[in-house]
């Protein structure tokens, strides 16, 4: 990679590609304790280390170009969190940084990926964390520019906490000694670590998520849509890791890189993938899930029919009897009240026989319905 023309007259160990240690070593300087950093606009944190020992913490970007001139042997590591374009702006210039790479950066909202640029590589990552106040997972971003001496974070989101990685890397200057890529293959371990607390509170989601839908409760499709959506945000956070650091294990040999950081690269691809399978488990088993659930709903909603069609007959039956003895009913009152006009002219009303006639008749009516309807089974 070409570099800037204000730093052309140096070049710092690193492994990517890897060079041979200087014969005489500087000793190493006494570490400054690190003062609490003061917020400098969008820079989190910036340190220059050297032989894996932090030598300098300045309090912004152009002081820590400046510092850093004054170690050739050593590296810059810079934490920002959503930088304003000036600040990434001046990063490039600085660092001859490529175009695209910080376009991407600026704009956040980029795939998972590792692309390299002469001898500075620009990966993205999407880290992960639970909430187990809200039940969901919530998603950040973070863009890494990894150059021969120098480490360069930039973070959209709260994940991951990166103070955890330089404290970590700090503790154990022989791995921060490596270089750049030690700090990247750190960063992405704990970007993977972070993925193990997802994946159990998901996991126990799912649990309870069965037990509600077996249990009836309404609002569990809704649940079970949102989980399936941020499932498939996980996945597309996991599945690239896993060809991102297979490639970087490709080019081991190339590059010359470290046996123990060749080993600490293999752990986290082992994780990831780990992950990753058990991701898209978890969107398979949420998938069954969602399917069982409409079976039940429809289930449930085909035995509520069944109920009201059962209802409907049984009302039905309740209204045949009372039309039935309404009928019948009915026909002893017709011929009483015919009968109880008490006309001059009706021959039944003087007729001897005329009470017997209208009893008769009243009998007769109401067997002959009580009679018709019981054998169409309406009583």
């Amino acid at each position: 990679m070409p570099l800037s023309p204000k730093r052309h007259q140096w070049r710092r160990r690193s492994l990517l590609p890897a060079s041979p240690p200087p014969a005489n070593p500087l000793p190493a300087e006494p570490v400054a304790p690190a003062p609490v950093q003061k917020d400098q606009g969008s820079v989190v944190q910036a340190a220059l280390y050297r032989d894996g020992r932090r030598v300098a913490t300045p309090d912004s970007l152009a002081q820590t170009f400046r510092q850093l001139r004054e170690y050739p042997d050593g590296m810059a590591w810079i934490g920002l969190h959503r930088p304003t374009e000036a600040e990434v702006l001046s990063l490039a210039e600085e660092f001859d940084l490529h175009e695209l790479a910080v376009e991407d950066a600026l704009e956040a909202h980029q795939r998972p990926k590792l692309e390299r640029y002469g001898e500075t590589l620009f990966v993205v990552l999407r880290a992960a964390r639970y909430l187990d106040a809200q039940e969901e997972v919530e998603f950040g971003e973070l863009h890494v520019f990894v150059g021969r001496d120098f480490l360069i974070t930039v973070r959209h989101g709260a994940a991951p906490d990166l103070s955890a990685v330089r404290h970590r890397m700090e503790k154990t200057p022989e791995l921060l000694a490596l270089g750049p890529e030690a700090v990247l293959y750190a960063i992405l371990d704990a970007v993977v670590d972070g993925y193990a607390p997802v994946v159990a509170g998901v996991q126990n989601d799912i649990d309870e998520i069965e037990t509600e839908v077996f249990g009836g409760d309404p609002a569990v499709s809704r649940r079970i849509y949102e989980l399936s959506r941020e499932m498939v945000e996980f996945q597309r956070a996991t599945r690239p890791l896993v060809g991102m650091l297979h490639a970087l294990m490709a080019g081991f040999a190339k590059y010359g890189t470290d046996e123990e950081l060749q080993r600490y690269l293999r752990d986290v691809a082992d994780h990831v993938t780990h992950t990753s399978e058990r991701v898209d488990g978890f969107r398979q088993a949420l998938a069954d899930i969602l399917t069982v659930n409409a079976t039940l709903v429809t289930q449930q909603q085909n035995e509520e029919m069944r109920a009201m069609a059962e209802a409907g007959i049984e009302q039905n039956e309740e209204i045949k009897r009372i039309s039935s003895w309404a009928a019948i009913l009915f026909a002893p009152t017709l011929v009483g009240t015919i009968y109880g006009m008490n006309f001059d002219h009706m021959p039944e009303l003087h007729w001897v026989f005329g009470y017997p006639f209208a009893i008769g008749l009243m009998v007769i009516v109401c067997t002959s319905l009580y009679v018709i309807f019981k054998r169409r089974d309406w009583l």
